[in-house]
Parts: C-alpha cells; structure tokens; sequence
C-alpha cells in the first residue's frame, strides 16, 4: 500500500520556510509558558487530595462545582470518570487541613448540598506537596536521560550531527507539545509526562528511518550532492511515513474523543505529537544535517560517503 508510487518532493529547498515556521511555533509556545508562569501542573506535581465519587442517579458537573463552591472549593478540578454518574475531583492541598481532613470536607459538602442523590466513595489519593515537587524533578530528569541516551545511540549508529540533528527534532516536538498545552491551558501531570516520552520514542523511529536510508543512498549515490540525496531519502520513506502516521493518529483520536476526561490530555499531546513529530523528521533532523555539512565540508565532510558499499 503506498499514498505515493513516485514523489520527487524538494524539501531541502523549503528547509528555510519550514525552519521560519518552528520558530513561529516556539515562539508563541515561550510567550505562552511565561504569560502563565509556568506549565499547568496537575496534583501529581502540586500535591492534593483526588477522590473518585460515584452517584446513584444523574448529577452534573456544574452540580458538583456548585455544591463544593459552597466550601470554597469551586476551583477544583471535576471530571467524569467511568461510567456517567461517576466523577473524579482533583482538590488543591490547604495548609489548614490534612488530607484526610479535606477528604471528609469534599464528602460533607457533597453530602449537604446534593442531599437528593445517593452518592458513595470508591477511592481517596493524596499527594504530598514535597512527593509532588520530586515527581517533577524525576520527570525532568527521564526526559533529560533520555535525550542523552538517544544522542549516544544516534551518534554511534550513525555520526554526531545526525546525532545533534536528532535530537533538535526531539526538543522541537516536546517544546511545541509543551506550548500547545500552556495556550490551552491544559494540565500536565503523570500520564502527560509519559505521552511526551512517547512523542520522543515516535519521532526518533521516524527519524531513525529517514537517517538509515541517507545512509544507504550516500553509499549507492556517489555521484550526487547531498541535497539531492537526501531529497531522494525523504522521498523514498515518505509513503510509508504518512501511512505510519495515519494509522496512529487514527488510533489517538479515537482515543481522544471517545476515551474519556481523564485521558483527555494524554491522547491530545499524543495527537500534536505524532503530527509534531512526522513534520520534524522530515523538515527539522534531515534539513539540520543538510545546514550543518555545507557549512562544514559538504557530502565529503561525511564518513559515512567515504566507506564503500559492501
């Protein structure tokens, strides 16, 4: 199955336009991130008190925010989780009162004020404030492991700037990811972290593909430049690429519109991020490698060009 029998895209030749574009992106992620002081941290970062409650008959969510409003409470997070009647409340941690304590606040004002509905708690979770600021710290540091770990492989697989092109396309998709969520304001937390380390395993399978057939063709074209063997590279990966791309998209967004609240902003960074990530394996790693070599010797500057085919 191919969406393309013979493309013959230029892409080395829209590099500078695609490269205006990222910068575009980035930018107006940056300004977002500091207008609002920061990503939106869930509780898994924040610390607080999450509580699954589960009502007999048909309540909504303005009904719950109403009721907790009543307790100051009204800035909570409320989501529909499992079944209808089921919810999930993400309440922010008070100095006043222990976990335990603002737990059974939740319960009595739900209690007081939807007196005409059964309700019952499945679940209570805490997450201390100190946890919350190590979870973050943790998960800063996997994805800083990660790029590394990637560098090395990249850089031994195949040489060092295709190595340091790699990994500009990794950064680019999870900071437009990032920006994305800032400007929608949408909370990260545990489950987002491990999308955006999803994102970095993609667009490197991407890549990694891209890369081996330049390899390879930088071995049987000897007698072409480098953009034009490359261009040739792109092309030759691209229906498959597009056909990769579709079928997990098509998979996300069925995850995304019908999975529910709770994985709601999973399946949206893994939405951005397949799309994010496809762009940049072919528009951001290959066009770096391009830049960089005819700044600094060209096809020949290569090693890669001098070892004969075997």
């Amino acid at each position: 199955m191919q969406f393309f029998q013979t493309p013959n895209i230029d892409f080395i030749s829209k590099r500078k336009i695609a490269f205006i574009l990222s910068g575009l992106m980035f930018l107006i992620g940056i300004v977002s991130l500091v207008l609002h002081k920061g990503p939106n941290y869930g509780i898994d970062f924040k610390g607080g008190t999450s509580i699954v409650i589960k009502f007999d008959g048909k309540v909504t969510v303005p009904q719950i925010r109403s009721a907790l409003g009543k307790a100051d409470l009204g800035k909570s997070e409320i989501k529909q989780f499992g079944s209808t009647n089921e919810f999930l409340i993400y309440v922010a941690q008070q100095k006043e009162l222990s976990a335990v304590e603002m737990a059974q606040k939740v319960e009595k004002t739900v209690g007081e004020q939807i007196k005409d509905v059964k309700y019952e708690i499945e679940k209570i979770d805490v997450i201390g404030p100190r946890i919350g600021e190590e979870l973050r710290k943790a998960a800063v540091l996997a994805i800083f492991i990660a790029l590394i770990m990637i560098l090395i492989y990249v850089g031994w697989r195949f040489e060092v700037v295709f190595a340091a092109g790699a990994i500009a396309a990794l950064f680019h998709d999870v900071l437009i990811t990032l920006g994305a969520f800032s400007i929608l304001n949408y909370e990260i937390s545990l489950k987002e972290i491990a999308a955006f380390l999803t994102i970095v395993g993609y667009s490197l399978n991407d890549t990694i593909v891209v890369y081996d057939r330049i390899r390879e063709n930088l071995k049987i074209m000897r007698g072409d430049n480098l953009a034009t063997i490359i261009n040739a590279s792109i092309n030759q990966v691209l229906s498959r690429t597009v056909i990769t791309s579709l079928t997990t998209f098509t998979v996300v967004l069925i995850l995304f519109l019908f999975g529910g609240k709770v994985l709601h902003g999973f399946a949206f960074a893994m939405l951005l991020g397949v799309v994010v990530g496809t762009y940049s394996s072919i528009f951001v790693a290959s066009p770096i490698v391009y830049e960089w070599q005819m700044r600094h010797g060209g096809k020949r500057g290569l090693k890669m060009a001098k070892k004969k085919r075997s």
